[in-house]
């Protein structure tokens, strides 16, 4: 009869360890430089033992409220007398000649907003109309206005902004975090996801793990129905019986570990006991019915919908129980002109959608005293054209995807609030005055969590990557 030692699978590193009482492995060992290895060891890529941060940090959760699609920055933020004054003109020849433009032509006329502006705060922001709530709340925001991507396409955008790479397979921002940094509860997930909206579906690859153990991916949770798919017990099965099929399970997996010595083995291990943990902790955090009647007329809430302001709420009780990274992710903001999405219609649905919870999330973050500790986030891939696209009807008018220069804000979490840093040229085309990469945005949060971006490195196939890939600059201005 075939032994168990005789069906484990043979390697030269078992075969190395086995011969002359493992000298071979000892030799082996002191001839080749471990880390021209993809993989880290499993005491460094684990969630347990997270590298923790390589200075103070100003801030301890994110929360990145992301709009899916490219929001208009010339109808919400960026406000252009001279665009609107030269409304339906050709587009100066020396802005386009040198540029790539994802679905209209360089013939475009240009499309000053119908929307009126006003200032508001201390430092006199411009805002739109179409976002009142977010008006009373500009001192304590800062508008990054000079912003720009290399990608004027959905999926790679969305993933550039990221992951810090145009192809998937890259870790997400949230990976990063987790794998740096961990999380402050070891019930919940340290990168959360939670998903609203319409329109175009979005890849998991923008809040994957990539390269990094599978334990660092983000875990989507859902405002309605069962909170995590798949972590209930099935029909008939107790909390006892479940406990000791993990129990098998885990000690399985930890044969086979100690026969291969994989990493992701252990990750496996991991991501069972969390989602055994998640049983209990995720129904209590998620269920926002316990708030105050207050609270729910603050943000806009019901519960027990699947909205962007039940999202909001429940991104505020994550971070209260120590989740390092919460990503709301709310598409339909992909406005080209028709049924599908305008300007009009669409673009004033999403900032009813939006806005109030977007407010109140920073409020609530601020009357608790978590603001400070708390990065909030608000940005999609990229903004839209100065030009126009679709028909000067209010179901037809549209702008198409522009990476060149948009806007982002952001508060709390160290940032330097009530300003607007960066400018787009007189047409909204350009980033022109304080230009910001996406590179340098991602090293610049990474640096109010105490993390140097140039630092925050994994080995896999043979290199060092990090977020920022060999790239940004943390900017210091925006700093409080």
């Amino acid at each position: 009869m075939t032994s168990l030692n005789s069906l484990r699978v043979s390697t030269r590193r078992r075969f190395l360890q086995q011969c002359s009482t493992g000298m071979g492995a000892m030799a082996l060992a002191s001839l080749l430089n471990g880390r021209l290895f993809g993989a880290e060891p499993a005491a460094s890529a684990g969630a347990a033992r997270p590298l923790g941060p390589h200075f103070a940090p100003k801030a301890k959760n994110i929360i990145y409220l992301f709009q899916s699609g490219g929001p208009s920055q010339l109808d919400l933020f960026d406000y252009k007398p001279e665009l609107i004054k030269r409304d339906g003109q050709k587009v100066p020849e020396e802005l386009v000649k040198n540029i790539r433009l994802a679905q209209i032509g360089k013939d475009a006329a240009l499309l000053g907003t119908k929307y009126r502006f006003a200032q508001y705060g201390r430092a006199g922001v411009w805002i739109s109309e179409l976002l009142p709530h977010l008006q009373t709340i500009v001192d304590d925001v800062c508008f990054v206005q000079g912003l720009y991507s290399e990608a004027f396409n959905h999926d790679p955008a969305t993933l550039f902004m990221n992951t810090g790479a145009q192809l998937a397979g890259r870790p997400a921002m949230g990976a990063w975090f987790s794998y740096g940094l961990g999380s402050d509860n070891q019930d919940l997930p340290a990168f959360v996801v939670l998903m609203t909206g319409v329109g175009q579906p979005l890849t998991n690859s923008a809040w994957g793990s990539g390269f990094l153990p599978t334990v660092h991916q983000g875990v989507q949770l859902r405002s309605q129905g069962d909170p995590v798919l798949f972590v209930n017990n099935p029909l008939g099965m107790g909390a006892e019986r479940r406990r000791q099929s993990l129990d098998a399970i885990r000690d399985l997996n930890q044969v086979r570990y100690d026969a291969l010595q994989d990493p992701e083995i252990q990750t496996r291990i991991a991501a069972y006991e969390m989602a055994y943990r998640m049983q209990t902790s995720v129904p209590d955090v998620m269920d926002i019915s316990r708030e105050p009647d207050a609270m729910h007329a603050l943000y806009g809430t019901t519960p027990g919908r699947a909205s962007f302001a039940n999202n909001c709420l429940l991104a505020r009780r994550l971070v209260e129980r120590g989740v390092r990274f919460v990503q709301l992710y709310h598409r339909g903001w992909d406005h080209h002109g028709g049924p599908d999405g305008n300007l009009v219609f669409d673009l004033k649905k999403r900032c009813q959608e939006t806005d109030q919870a977007c407010v109140a999330l920073v409020q609530d973050l601020k009357q608790r005293g978590l603001l400070d500790e708390t990065l909030v986030v608000w940005g999609g891939e990229f903004g839209r054209t100065p030009m126009m696209q679709g028909a000067l009807q209010p179901d037809q008018i549209g702008r198409d995807h522009h990476p060149h220069g948009y806007t982002i804000w952001m508060a709390g979490g160290g940032i330097r609030p009530g300003m607007v840093y960066g400018a787009t040229d007189e047409f909204g085309f350009y980033a022109v005055d304080q230009k910001m990469h996406v590179h340098d945005l991602h090293a610049t949060i990474l640096y109010l969590f105490g993390v140097d971006h140039t630092r925050l490195t994994y080995r896999f196939q043979g290199r060092d990557f990090r977020l920022t890939d060999v790239h940004g600059e943390v900017v210091k201005p925006l700093l409080a």
